[in-house]
């Protein structure tokens, strides 16, 4: 019962959309409605700034985090992965907006990731941040970032079930972002330009 209990604690965390909360408290905008449609920090960044953006960043990478971290806590590895792997799905799928269309999973598998692989993941992180600045196109950071996550998983020795999880974390993430693949082979994904917001 308490290994459910923290797996569907997992699932609450991830749901917790604050790409939807944080623009419609602090600027009135329902971002659902606005840019991709999207609940997931990119789009929050590219209509509402950097500062909300990295803001929605930073608390999706934390709800990954602690159902992770907790999970490991109070049960074991594979509770903690499992609770992970269910605040992915609120992530996509939050329960808090009626399982509407969520984000693309890529900084809450960064916070899972994080309490379970830090070096990998701290050496992802890099690998976003250098892509994204050589590109300016976050899709393209966070596909190269997915792809590497299992194998600096496995470079810095995580167990087996980390580097399973990385593995399906990076399909999913390709998964979802079918739409952007599409737009990128047809050069018409949407570029970054840093300090300015688009509407």
């Amino acid at each position: 019962m308490r290994d459910v209990l923290l797996i569907l604690s997992g699932y609450l965390l991830g749901s917790m959309p604050w790409g939807y909360w944080l623009p419609r408290i602090l600027t009135g905008v329902n971002i659902r409605k606005i840019g991709s449609g999207n609940t997931g920090a990119a789009n929050v960044w590219r209509t509402q700034g950097f500062k909300l953006g990295l803001s929605v960043a930073l608390l999706d990478v934390a709800k990954g985090l602690a159902a992770a971290l907790l999970g490991v806590w109070l049960g074991n590895e594979l509770i903690g992965l499992l609770a992970g792997i269910a605040a992915l799905i609120g992530h996509w799928r939050p329960l808090f907006i009626g399982f509407g269309r969520g984000g693309k999973i890529v900084a809450t598998t960064g916070g899972v990731t994080l309490a379970l692989a830090p070096f990998a993941t701290l050496a992802v992180a890099g690998v976003w941040i250098a892509t994204f600045l050589v590109t300016r196109y976050t899709s393209v950071a966070s596909l190269l970032s997915a792809a590497a996550l299992p194998l600096f998983a496995i470079l810095f020795g995580a167990s087996w079930l980390v580097v399973a999880f990385a593995a399906g974390a990076a399909v999913a993430i390709f998964a979802l972002h079918r739409a952007n693949i599409a737009r990128l082979l047809n050069r018409t994904e949407n570029r970054f330009e840093l300090g300015r917001r688009t509407t």
